[in-house]
This record gives structure tokens, C-alpha cells and sequence, in this order.
């Protein structure tokens, strides 16, 4: 089982995860790691935090000479932020000697569409900023980190993942669309929204300038695919072993998220069976003549009761527009109880981009605790003569024809 603890404030020093679970014996891409915390900083529409921080992960522990040890991965991700707010966000009781940063106001007009409310409410908070500080999407760095580790193992057993950008507000990428995967991986990764359709992404861009000018922000969609998935993963034994039930809960924690389909989604709800589910063909073609099951199409992407088919996994997130305004929406001062704006702190016009960076490593997470829960093994060694074998044996089943099964 692959596990995994976040902390930290958006402001604080640091952002902290523990991941527990990886074989021994995995070897680490340092520059994967850092590289992947670059591109959730990049993409058109962000704000001036992403000028201040430059995301580098360190590694504390379970890692020796460049391998897992098997026992957990510590990783912390410093905020060079910090140093502007140790007089707001010092743990102490009184800001230290020689602390920077200006002492902030208590933040007591909660932002629509933020955790701002709910947030006071529940814990029975004063100060605002003690929900925004966690709530803030700062904290997917973290999640960004441990996902570029668990994508590692992925890779060695051949899996890879990547996500393009299908819509920015009322600029969509047409229904039912399907773009190749190494269309998607061919892109580049500084890419400003990473869309595979070049007008459109300068339809996005200037949806976005717009927003931005008029002080408003925008939301939009994304789609990540997994290559290569090996059969098998969840099941459909237990509501709660279902590996699409598992990736919609991971893709809605990300902040924001507010919908997940998987495959056709919805667009497929309005469709007749016929024309939505995949058939399961012979290609008599294939490898010199031998009978193939393959699928011509994969609308229900790669996923049939819970359990991954062998398929592309597709699975598309929806983001709302980020709930901090510059010209801000109607709100209340929790002090007085009367009207007022709502607060105003620093964000993005737009951060979609980021969001499918967040989504690919939490689709990575859950899809390596699957292939640990589905393959087992404590070395890497292990996990990779039992995913072999496996796929040996699908393959097998696939590529040759078999007795009928007894009644």
C-alpha cells in the first residue's frame, strides 16, 4: 500500500510529505522531481507568487545513494515566501527577534467560493488566515513532489502519463475528441496551456486577458492519460476497490476540482449504448494471422467495472474559477456582521495548467498504490518479475485461442 501525509502552510517555511510504501531498490530521478514542481509553477495566467518561489524538492529520508530503501521518503519543499511573513506566520506565541516580513491584519471577509467561511466556522477561527494558509492550493506542491516519486515507479514498469489542457471558460476543445498520447507527450512542457490545437490555445489566452482585465478570474478542464496501464488494477468486488471511484476522490481534493469523468463522462449519459459502449473485436490481422482482442474504440476510458482493461486511462477534470477576485464579490466582515467585500489576496487569473500538473501526480499516486495492492513485491526487483509474469499471462489470453469454459 502506497501512503502519504501533506503539511505546511501556503506562508510558513515549508511544505512537508511523508510517502510510505515504495519498494526498496527504486532508483530516483532528482531532476524529474524538480522538474515536475516547475510546471505546476508554469502556464498562462498565473500570479506574481510563481515569480517568488522556485520549487525544489529535498529529500530527508529513504533514499541512500540514490535508491529507496524501502523504509518512508521524507520530502520538503521551502517557501522562499517565508521571509516575508515571519511576523504574520511565526509558530511562536510572539514573533522572534529579527523576524521579516510585515506583521498582516487578521483576514475576517470571507471570499466566496473559498474555505474561507466554512473553514471559521468549523475550527472556530478569528483569523481567516488560519483556514486560507492550508487551503491554499500552495499545498499541491507537496502533492506534486510525492506524485514525480510514485510516477517513477510507474515509468519503470512502463507506464506513463501526461495531460493536455481541453478548455479555458467557454473555449472547449470540441466533445469527444480523442488525441493521441504522444501527441499529448510531444508537446512542450513549458508550453503556456499545453493544448493540443493551436488556435484554440490562443482563443484560451485571450479569454484569460480578458478575465484578467476586467478583474475577473476563469475556470476550465483538463484530461489526463495514463499509457501503457497494466490489466487489472482496482476491482469490482468492493465499492470501495474501484479504481474510478479512487481517482474521481483523488482528483476532487485538488482545489477547485469540481467534476471528473472518466472516458466519455457525461457526453456518454446522453448517448445511446450502441453508440457509447467499446466493442471487443478479433483482429485476425495481428501478429501474423493469430486472433487479437483488441477494442476499436475507448470511450469508457480504460476503465469497466472499476477495473482498468488495458486501455489509455482518460479521465478529465473540471475547475472552477478561482474564488479570489480583484474586484471582489459580495461578502460579510465576520467582526461586525455587516456587508463588505470580500477579501482580496494574491492568486492566479487562471490556473488550469497547474491543476493538470496537480492531477497528473495524484492520478500517478493512486495508480502506483493499485499496482503495489494489485503486484506486491518489497524490492523492485520482486514487483518487476510479478508484473512480467502477469502480463505474460494476459497476453497469453489475448493472443491464442482457449477451450471453451466449463459450465
Amino acid at each position: 500500500m502506497l501512503r502519504f501525509l501533506t503539511a505546511g502552510e501556503s506562508h510558513g517555511q515549508a511544505l512537508v510529505t511523508i510517502l510510505e510504501g515504495l519498494p526498496a531498490g527504486l532508483l530516483i530521478d532528482f531532476d524529474a522531481i524538480t522538474r515536475e514542481l516547475r510546471r505546476r509553477q508554469g502556464g498562462y495566467g498565473r500570479g506574481r507568487r510563481m515569480a517568488i518561489e522556485s520549487d525544489r524538492a529535498e529529500i530527508l529520508s529513504g533514499v541512500r545513494r540514490g535508491r529507496t530503501t524501502g523504509a518512508p521518503v521524507a520530502l520538503l519543499v521551502r517557501n522562499k515566501d517565508w521571509d516575508n511573513w515571519q511576523n504574520t506566520m511565526h509558530v511562536e506565541a510572539e514573533a522572534p527577534a529579527g523576524a521579516t516580513g510585515a506583521n498582516r491584519a487578521a483576514v475576517v471577509r470571507p471570499r466566496p467560493g473559498h474555505a474561507d467561511l466554512a473553514g471559521a466556522l468549523k475550527y472556530d477561527h478569528d483569523d481567516i488566515r488560519d483556514v486560507l494558509e492550508r487551503a491554499s492550493a500552495r499545498e499541491t506542491a507537496a502533492l506534486v513532489a510525492a506524485g514525480a516519486l510514485a510516477r517513477q515507479l510507474l515509468l519503470a514498469i512502463g507506464c506513463d502519463i501526461s495531460s493536455h489542457i481541453t478548455g479555458i471558460g467557454s473555449v472547449v476543445v470540441p466533445a469527444q475528441t480523442v488525441v493521441p498520447f504522444a501527441r499529448v507527450k510531444a508537446m512542450a512542457l513549458d508550453a503556456p496551456l499545453r493544448c493540443t490545437d493551436p488556435e484554440l490555445e490562443q482563443k484560451m489566452m485571450a479569454a484569460i486577458d480578458a478575465a484578467k482585465e476586467a478583474g475577473d478570474t476563469l475556470g476550465g478542464s483538463f484530461e489526463v492519460i495514463a499509457h501503457d496501464v497494466p490489466v487489472g488494477l482496482g476491482s469490482y468486488v468492493q465499492w470501495d476497490r474501484k479504481l474510478d471511484g479512487r481517482l474521481a476522490q483523488a482528483l476532487m481534493s485538488i482545489p477547485a476540482i469540481k467534476a471528473v469523468a472518466i472516458g466519455d463522462g457525461v457526453d456518454g449519459a446522453r448517448r445511446p449504448g450502441s453508440q457509447v459502449h467499446d466493442e471487443i473485436v478479433s483482429d485476425t490481422a495481428a501478429r501474423s494471422g493469430e486472433p487479437v482482442v483488441v477494442r476499436p474504440t475507448n470511450r469508457a476510458g480504460g476503465l469497466e467495472g472499476g477495473v482498468t482493461n488495458g486501455e489509455e486511462l482518460r479521465v478529465t477534470g473540471f475547475m472552477k474559477p478561482i474564488s479570489t477576485l480583484m474586484k471582489p464579490l459580495r461578502s460579510v466582515d465576520l467582526t461586525t456582521l455587516e456587508d463588505a467585500p470580500a477579501a482580496i489576496e494574491r492568486s492566479d487569473t487562471c490556473a488550469v495548467p497547474a491543476a493538470a500538473v496537480v492531477a497528473e501526480a495524484m492520478v500517478g499516486l493512486v495508480l502506483a498504490d493499485a499496482v503495489l495492492e494489485r503486484f506486491g513485491g518489497d524490492s523492485m526487483d520482486d514487483l518487476l518479475a510479478r508484473v512480467g509474469s502477469t502480463g505474460a499471462r494476459v497476453r497469453g489470453r489475448l493472443t491464442r485461442r482457449r477451450s471453451p469454459a466449463r459450465a
